[in-house]
């Protein structure tokens, strides 16, 4: 089992920037992505990397304000996130997955979340 946890959250106004990290026990081989949960709604994809860093994807919304890069030597993943809106407000996870993309149900490891709200 991989363990993740996340940090970076935070409270900022709309238009303002976070970095989120996820610190994991063990990435080789593994897509890292993040997921986020707003009050009231399901779990939805954001991002997601490959093993190898040359695959990102992104949800639609977040694409042009959202960057997710990752440090296999320091098994570190982040999402810079930038220009932020209210609408990003949400609890933000970091998940691990072998062959993982979009999909809860392909990762099996998941962190605790952090909290991130963007004010109006």
């Amino acid at each position: 089992q991989v363990r993740l946890v996340e940090s970076g959250g935070g409270l900022v106004q709309a238009g303002g920037s976070l970095r989120l990290s996820c610190a994991a026990s063990e990435v080789a081989f593994r897509t890292v992505g993040w997921f986020r949960q707003a009050p009231g709604k399901e779990r939805e994809f954001v991002s997601a990397v490959n093993w190898t860093g040359t695959r990102k994807g992104y949800k639609e919304s977040v694409e042009g304000r959202f960057t997710i890069t990752r440090d296999n030597a320091q098994k570190m993943v982040y999402l810079q996130m930038n220009n932020l809106k209210p609408e990003d407000t949400a609890v933000y996870y970091c998940a691990a997955g072998v062959g993982a993309w979009d999909r809860e149900a392909q990762y099996g490891d998941w962190g605790q979340g952090t909290q991130v709200t963007v004010s109006s």
